[in-house]
């Protein structure tokens, strides 16, 4: 049972330093080498000193255990390390850990990071190709005899059922797509800058798994990204202004599996976000309204319209009239159709600029940001405010 009260995390945390390497399809580097030269950014962003760190969190997935990162980044001492598994879903989580950390005591200064080479490296994309014995291999097992061997043939069952239910059709998730790469058109840091579409272009995109178009998947990336997260109090005192940890949230819904949750009653939502946004509301005391823009996880486009109802910004099966009405600024760093794909921490990255008034496609006094980790697994959100 999801949490009926609300939580006191809100107000005492915050995003003060955001680092990362450029997005590519081939580093040319060791993982490692990513994850230290994003959290030295991180570090040097938030006008701190290795020394000043004594806290790090990542995901399960990643490959730098954070004793290796520390040393080759110049930290010394740690208090304070952990990592958030369910690969994308963990995010969000990471910096709620931090938080969680620092308003405990137990950390002052905690950096969260991931790095990897999924392009020229291990390419999630290409599925299951070997996996040890555990349970979550046997939730898979039911499913891989009958082709569903990628995410993104995991993802189309619930799509389909998605348009189905609605009287939609495969279009209504291009209006995701044209619109996150229409933000990354405009970012130097995108890999498709430079490069929008049209929904026409997304129409005319090749099948991956009907009613997945090869638009309607992220694409493929190397690269590192790293956080540093304190105080609200010390914050004040550092180089830029705080983007205060007003939500933080995980979430897991019933008979919850990794990306394969076809057991349940309605195969057209996405109920652990649900517990998640129910949480965050909860905790914040806001709700739709009051956001000012949205950074949601789009590892596929369907999934982002099914966020959009999940948290309430419109009713069921209308997410697709709501992007294409532009009413809320949505991914405006390209997202990870566009900018890069790097599990959701340049997101939140993106939702720290915008507070600082620093991105390159700026919404006009934003002081509210909605971030979101990955759908379809065991997932995590913030809400991400300006100070004051």
């Amino acid at each position: 049972m999801s949490l009926h009260r609300a939580d006191s995390l809100g107000g005492r945390a915050a995003v003060v330093g955001i680092g990362a390497t450029e997005f590519s399809k081939d580093s040319g580097r060791s993982e490692l080498k990513l994850a230290v030269e994003a959290v030295r950014a991180a570090i040097d962003d938030a006008g701190l000193s290795p020394a000043d760190v004594d806290g790090m969190v990542t995901f399960t997935m990643d490959t730098s255990p954070e004793i290796t990162v520390a040393q080759a980044a110049g930290i010394g001492e740690l208090s304070f390390f952990s990592r958030v598994h369910y690969g994308g879903g963990a995010a969000c989580a990471t910096v709620m850990q931090a938080a969680l950390a620092v308003a405990a005591g137990v950390a002052e200064v905690v950096v969260c990071y991931r790095a990897f080479n999924e392009r020229s490296g291990r390419r999630f994309g290409s599925g299951v190709q070997q996996r040890e014995p555990s349970a979550e291999g046997a939730a898979l097992g039911w499913n891989l005899p009958f082709g569903l061997l990628t995410p993104a043939s995991w993802v189309a069952m619930t799509a389909q059922r998605y348009l189905h239910t609605h009287g939609l059709t495969p279009e209504a998730f291009g209006q995701v797509a044209v619109t996150g790469r229409r933000c990354a058109a405009r970012n130097p840091a995108a890999y498709f800058h430079g490069r929008p579409i049209t929904l026409d272009d997304h129409a005319s995109s090749r099948w991956i798994v009907e009613p997945l178009r090869l638009l309607d998947c992220c694409q493929e990336t190397d690269g590192g990204q790293a956080l540093v997260v304190t105080s609200v109090e010390r914050a004040r005192d550092l180089s830029h202004p705080p983007a205060v940890v007003v939500a933080a949230a995980q979430g897991a819904g019933r008979a919850q599996e990794q990306m394969t949750s076809y057991y349940r009653d309605d195969l057209t939502g996405l109920p652990e976000m649900g517990v998640v946004a129910r949480q965050l509301w909860r905790s914040s005391g806001m709700g739709p309204a009051d956001i000012d823009v949205g950074i949601l996880y789009d590892h596929f486009t369907p999934y982002v319209l099914m966020q959009l109802e999940e948290f309430g910004f419109c009713g069921r099966g209308e997410a697709a009239e709501f992007v294409a009405a532009d009413t809320l600024p949505l991914n405006t760093h390209g997202g990870q159709l566009g900018e890069a794909y790097l599990h959701g921490m340049n997101g939140i990255a993106e939702a720290v600029r915008q507070l600082r008034g620093t991105s390159v496609n700026q919404t006009a006094g934003a002081a509210h940001v909605l971030v979101t980790a990955g759908t379809g697994v065991p997932t995590s959100a913030l809400v991400l405010g300006a100070d004051g």
